[in-house]
């Protein structure tokens, strides 16, 4: 079997493009990346579509990589605290990242 490619999301994986992009993400032979560079916006139900694509992918034992997050995408991550979920170096590298360039709430109890 030919392994898929990278399925592009461009503009909004929010609620009003469910319908429309579900079926693509859970599409046979399925993706093994997801582009995420072109979200323009991502609320609940965007993550949602999201964490299926992984479930099913998990649950079928191959793998989904998440990639080239927008801003808007991490945004989403960070307030709900769910990049772990998806296992990605590109999001957890960017919570780092961000933490470690201007906020100070990340100081260990070591610094004083």
């Amino acid at each position: 079997m030919k392994k898929p490619a990278a399925l592009r999301i461009e503009g909004e994986l929010t609620i009003f493009r469910a319908m429309e992009l579900k079926p693509v993400l859970l599409a046979n032979p399925p993706p093994s990346e997801i582009d995420l560079s072109g979200v323009t916006e991502m609320d609940s139900a965007g993550v949602q579509l999201l964490m299926l694509a992984k479930k099913t992918a998990l649950t079928e034992g191959r793998s989904l990589r998440l990639m080239a997050h927008s801003p808007p995408v991490i945004e989403v991550f960070e307030l709900l605290n769910i990049a772990g979920y998806f296992d990605d170096p590109l999001v957890m590298d960017s919570r780092a990242s961000g933490r470690a360039s201007g906020s100070t709430k990340a100081r260990s109890s070591n610094e004083s």
